[in-house]
């Protein structure tokens, strides 16, 4: 006879149904109890920057630290941006090469604009402004001589820092002169200290410091309008743009002219990175490229007047501002203003192409190197045009137009008409 299956009684079934409650809650408690797994830190971007810390007020190692006033200023930067700052030796003659490598992304030093730097990278906003200084211990010879001109002469001896910009000044201001090239540039300063040359080319920012504790030595004048900024890989558009907000943001603030002053003193010069006179130095900087153009368009047999490039570098700067107001959430500037802006570009360009002899070296490209440059440079004036327009007209715009466009061989009136153009974007 089968057995008679087991029927559950109400008890048992209340004993199975709080023994679960009761195993769910111990269950719970246990897993609050436990200790959480760590979460991963979030990762910190990793910005690698390159310095020579040979170059003093603007860059300098001590005891494994870097100082200096350029260092200080992406220190800062580094900091309110939220970025890790990472420091990589270079030595001056292979500067360019190690930026376009990628030895680092952006150089921090006393980094002068020139063509070649422009070619090879993307500058951001002025941080300062000097020129080359020659240092000069008189030789007898040499007591009626007034400027450069009359001290070229071969029994002249100049030293100067190997690979550098001011290696290319000496040699340019002082073709007759003997130039001595030290691959060290504290010893630039020791052989004119030792009397082993009668001068030593510095600049503006150095020269103060040298001079101290030389006898008989005279500083001759600045010799050059310079502009000194950081320099970035020319892929870098983003870290560029956040560069120069912040400098811009500092600037107005007073914090970078108090950062200019604390490192470069007497030399620390006027304000550079306002939205007006930063306009002004890309425009020097994409002037400097039209000898250059005009080389290219030479052995391309190619006219200066190409009225259908003409309207296609308008279409793109027109298009570049408009970019530039949107994703700064700003209001975009007028067409007629945007479009006399550029086309004062474009005359000042072509008068410059049409001077004289070009350069035959460096035989850059017009389409690989050149345009894109000038491309690159275009960019940063519409993004600097954009925020013109919250300010003020500013009096002081011709002045200031002449004293930064002045060594770009431009026609007064052509220097006008870019002052003009510029001041009516201001509200």
């Amino acid at each position: 006879m089968p057995a008679k299956p087991h029927c559950e009684s109400h008890d048992e079934k209340m004993k199975r149904t709080t023994t679960a409650v009761v195993l769910v809650v111990l269950a719970t408690a246990i897993a609050c109890a436990s200790p959480a797994r760590p979460t991963a830190p979030r990762a910190v971007p990793v910005l690698v920057a390159g310095t020579s810390g040979n170059y003093p007020p603007l860059s300098e190692w001590n005891d494994q630290r870097i100082d200096g006033f350029a260092p200080a200023l992406l220190t800062a930067f580094a900091r309110d941006d939220s970025v890790e700052l990472r420091w990589r030796p270079f030595r001056w003659p292979e500067l360019s090469s190690d930026l376009q490598a990628g030895r680092f992304t952006i150089a921090v030093d006393g980094i002068t604009v020139t063509p070649e730097r422009s070619i090879a990278g993307r500058f951001t906003v002025p941080i300062a402004r000097g020129g080359a200084v020659l240092l000069l211990r008189r030789p007898p010879w040499a007591r009626a001589a007034q400027d450069v001109v009359g001290l070229d002469r071969p029994e002249l001896r100049v030293a100067v820092n190997r690979g550098g910009y001011l290696e290319r000044v000496a040699r340019t201001r002082l073709p007759a002169a003997d130039v001595l090239a030290l691959a060290d540039n504290a010893g630039v300063r020791d052989a004119l200290a030792r009397g082993e040359v009668d001068a030593a080319m510095t600049n503006t920012f150095e020269a103060p410091r040298w001079s101290a504790g030389l006898a008989d030595v005279e500083a001759i004048g600045p010799l050059t309008s310079d502009v000194t900024a950081l320099w970035v890989r020319s892929d870098e558009e983003d870290l560029a743009e956040r560069v120069d907000a912040w400098l811009l943001g500092e600037e107005e603030s007073g914090r970078l002219g108090a950062l200019r002053r604390r490192w470069l003193g007497a030399a620390a010069g006027p304000v550079t990175a306002t939205p007006v006179a930063a306009v002004l130095a890309a425009t020097a900087e994409r002037l400097s490229l039209m000898p250059f153009v005009a080389a290219a368009k030479q052995r391309a047999g190619a006219a200066i007047e190409d009225s259908a490039q003409e309207e296609r570098v308008l279409a793109a700067s027109a298009a570049a501002v408009r970019r530039a107001a949107e994703k700064a959430a700003l209001p975009v500037p007028a067409a007629d203003v945007v479009n006399a802006f550029f086309q004062a570009q474009i005359e000042a360009a072509k008068s410059l192409q049409a001077r004289g002899d070009p350069p035959q070296k460096p035989a850059w490209s017009l389409e690989q190197d050149l345009r894109p440059a000038i491309a690159r440079i275009t960019g940063r004036l519409a993004w600097l045009l954009v925020r013109i327009q919250a300010r003020k007209p500013d009096p002081a715009i011709v002045p200031l137009a002449h004293d930064m466009l002045g060594g770009t061989g431009l026609d007064p009136r052509r220097i006008d008409a870019i002052a003009s153009a510029i001041g009516a974007f201001a509200r």
